[in-house]
C-alpha cells in the first residue's frame, strides 16, 4: 500500500532538486516576482491549459505599486494564480487562503438529507467515514465523503462482509474534495482480483514549461489474501466537487470492466501539490506533477460519466426531494446486473 506514496514522494524530492534557488527582495515587488517564477519553473499544465504565463505575469505586475499593503498585493497575487484555474492552487498568508473555486459554476447535483431521509430512511451503518446500507432491491450502497478519512482494513472487511449478499453496489463519491490518493489505493485495491495499471506520472526536470521525466507507470494490486473484495457490478456517482484524489479514483475505476460512472463530470485536479514560499512567508500551492489515467489521459479537467450515464438533478427534483443521479444509478446497475445472470 505504500508504493504509490512512495513514487509520489520520489517524484516530489526529485522536483524540489532540479532548479536553482533564487533570492527575491521581501517586498512587493520581490514577492510578487517570486511567485511568478515559482509558478512559471514548477507548474506542470501550462500548455494543456493553453495558458501564456507571461502575458499573465506582465497584466497582474502592473497593478503591484512599492507603496501597496500586504493585503492589497495578497489580492492581486491570489487573482492571479486563480488565472491557473486550478482547484489545487492556494495562496495562503496568515490572515487567508485563496482558491480557485470554480464549482460554483455548475449545479451541485447532491444533497445529502436528500439521500439520507428519502433514500436510506436514515437507516445506515458507518464505518472509516464511509456510510453503508443495502437498499429494499437489494442493492449495497455506499457514501465516501472524504478521502482525508482514513479507511481501516478491518472496516472495510467488516462492510464489505454486511455487502456481500447484495447484487450489485453503487459508491457514491459526490462533494467529496479529495484527500490522500494511499486511500484510494487502498478502496480500488478492494474492488479488483488481479494487478492493474493505474496511469502514469511525469514530474518536472527544468524550468521550462515543457521540462518533463519520461512517464512514470504505477499499478494497483488487490487487497491482501483473506480480506474481502467486492467483483460484482458497481456503479460510482460523481459531481463536480468530486476532486483531486476522488477524481484519481473515478478515473481508475472507470476502465473496469464491472464499473459504471453515473452524474455529472468529476471536478478534475489531477496533478500533485508542490508548496513553497515567498520572502515574506506566504505559502504558495500548486499543480506540479501530472497523472495520467489507464488510457493516458490527463484528467485535469475531470473525468466524464460513462456514456448515456450523464444526468444533472433539477430544481425539480430537488424540490421533489427526488435524486435523480441516484435513481439512474440504481437503474443502470439493474441493467448491468441482468447482463450477468
Amino acid at each position: 500500500m505504500k508504493r504509490l506514496y512512495i513514487i509520489l514522494s520520489a517524484a516530489l524530492i526529485a522536483l524540489s532538486s532540479c532548479h536553482k534557488q533564487e533570492e527575491w527582495d521581501n517586498d512587493p515587488m520581490g514577492n510578487f516576482d517570486a511567485l511568478w517564477t515559482i509558478i512559471d519553473e514548477h507548474y506542470c499544465f501550462f500548455e494543456y491549459k493553453d495558458i501564456d504565463w507571461k502575458a499573465v505575469g506582465e497584466t497582474y505586475r502592473a497593478k503591484v505599486r512599492p507603496d501597496m499593503t500586504s493585503k492589497e498585493l495578497f489580492v492581486v497575487c491570489s487573482d492571479m494564480v486563480n488565472e491557473l484555474r486550478d482547484g489545487h492552487t492556494n495562496l495562503i498568508s496568515s490572515w487567508d487562503v485563496s482558491h480557485y473555486r470554480f464549482w460554483e459554476d455548475y449545479p451541485q447535483n447532491y444533497d445529502k438529507r436528500i439521500v439520507e431521509q428519502y433514500y436510506l430512511n436514515y437507516n445506515f451503518k458507518t464505518a472509516s467515514g464511509i456510510d453503508y446500507a443495502i437498499m429494499s432491491n437489494n442493492m449495497g450502497y455506499m457514501y465516501y465523503g472524504d478521502f482525508a478519512t482514513n479507511i481501516g482494513e478491518g472496516n472495510l472487511d467488516y462492510l464489505l462482509a454486511e455487502l456481500a449478499g447484495t447484487d450489485g453496489l453503487v459508491i457514491d463519491v459526490r462533494d467529496n474534495g479529495g484527500g490522500f490518493l494511499t486511500n484510494a489505493e487502498k478502496l480500488i485495491a478492494r474492488f479488483i482480483d488481479t494487478k492493474i495499471y493505474a496511469g502514469a506520472i511525469s514530474h518536472k526536470t527544468g524550468p521550462g514549461h515543457n521540462d518533463f521525466s519520461e512517464p512514470y507507470d504505477y499499478y494497483f494490486s488487490p487487497s491482501d489474501a483473506g480480506r474481502i473484495r467486492y467483483l460484482k457490478p458497481i456503479v460510482i456517482l460523481t459531481n463536480r466537487s468530486s476532486y483531486s484524489a476522488t477524481n484519481n479514483f473515478v478515473s481508475i475505476m472507470k476502465y473496469r470492466p464491472n464499473v459504471k460512472i453515473v452524474g455529472d463530470s468529476t471536478g478534475g485536479g489531477s496533478g500533485m501539490p508542490f508548496t513553497s514560499e515567498l520572502p515574506n512567508g506566504w505559502t504558495i500551492r500548486f499543480s506540479a506533477c501530472s497523472i495520467t489515467d489507464p488510457e493516458g489521459n490527463i484528467t485535469e479537467w475531470g473525468v466524464e460519466p460513462s456514456e448515456g450515464c450523464k444526468i444533472d438533478n433539477t430544481p425539480e427534483d430537488i424540490y421533489n426531494h427526488r435524486d435523480a443521479i441516484l435513481e439512474l444509478g440504481f437503474a443502470t446497475l439493474e441493467k448491468m446486473i441482468a447482463t450477468t445472470h
